[in-house]
C-alpha cells in the first residue's frame, strides 16, 4: 500500500475530470477492455488485491450490481494490482467475478488514477468524466454505492 502512495501523482483524478485513458490486455475473466470503447457505459473501475480482506467483501457485491444493472449500462471491471499476478488468479478461484478482470502487476493504472489504497474504485460517467472515487469497502456502503452507480446510470450524458 505504501509502495502505491510514493507511486502515486500529487494530483489526484477528481469527479468532473475525464477519467484518463486506459487499455488493459485479457485477463482471467472476459476479454480486454478499453475505457474509450467503453463510452456510453457507466464503468465501475475496481483495484484490488489478492491479500485485501475488504476485496473478498467486495466481490460478490460487484457480482450483484453487474447482474443488476447491466442492462442498464453498467460495466465492472476490476484490475488486480498483484506483484504476482498467479496470487490475483487464486483468490478469482475462491471469489468468482462475473466482469471483466485485468492484471497489471506493473501499478500503471493505479498511478494514473492516484490510488492509494486497496480496494479503491473510480466511478465514470457515460460521458468519460469521473463521477466518484471511493477507497475502502465494507458492508455499510454498499448502499451509497449503489445509489451512486444509479445517479449515474440516470444522468444524461
Amino acid at each position: 500500500m505504501l509502495a502505491l502512495a510514493a507511486l502515486a501523482p500529487a494530483q489526484a483524478v477528481e469527479p468532473g475530470q475525464a477519467a484518463p485513458d486506459f487499455a488493459i490486455p485479457a485477463g482471467a475473466v472476459a476479454g480486454a477492455a478499453r475505457l474509450a470503447d467503453l463510452r456510453g457505459k457507466v464503468v465501475y473501475l475496481d483495484f484490488w488485491a489478492s491479500w485485501c480482506g475488504p476485496c473478498k467483501q467486495s466481490f460478490p457485491w460487484m457480482a450483484a450490481m453487474q447482474a443488476r444493472y447491466a442492462a442498464q449500462g453498467l460495466q465492472i471491471i476490476a484490475v488486480n494490482l498483484d506483484t504476482d499476478s498467479e496470487d490475483g488468479k487464486r483468490f478469482l478461484l475462491a471469489t468468482p467475478a462475473a466482469f471483466p478482470v485485468a492484471f497489471d502487476p506493473e501499478g500503471k493504472l493505479p498511478r494514473q488514477y492516484a490510488i492509494k489504497g486497496m480496494p479503491s474504485s473510480i466511478l465514470i460517467g457515460r460521458d468519460g468524466r469521473v463521477r466518484k472515487q471511493h477507497a475502502g469497502f465494507n458492508p455499510k456502503i454498499q448502499q451509497q454505492l449503489e445509489a451512486d452507480i444509479q445517479s449515474a446510470l440516470e444522468a444524461q450524458p
